[in-house]
């Protein structure tokens, strides 16, 4: 078994309550839920109505699929968020 993680940061714009950022953020994790068999969360940055930190998590059988999923969640996320997208990172470990 193989879990493969994805960070993503983003950039928030027009962002001026913790209630605004957490309807966005709430949203977008929906949508990844709903699309995939992900496990989402903030894990970062909680206090900043500037930045957004998520952490997203899935399992897989092998490597090259837990790559695959990850690609495909980033690829939904960058053309269903209007946001910047400052860093990515992935990595996959055997479990």
């Amino acid at each position: 078994m193989f879990i493969g993680s994805l960070r993503i940061t983003f950039r928030l714009h027009g962002v001026f309550s913790k209630k605004q950022k957490r309807g966005m953020a709430n949203s977008l994790k929906q949508k990844l839920r709903n699309s995939f068999n992900v496990s989402v969360s903030e894990i970062e940055e909680q206090e900043s109505l500037d930045f957004l930190v998520l952490g997203i998590v899935t399992l897989t059988t092998d490597t090259r699929s837990a790559h695959s999923a990850l690609q495909k969640i980033l690829n939904k996320v960058e053309s269903s968020s209007v946001e910047e997208i400052l860093d990515v990172s992935t990595e996959v470990f055997h479990a």
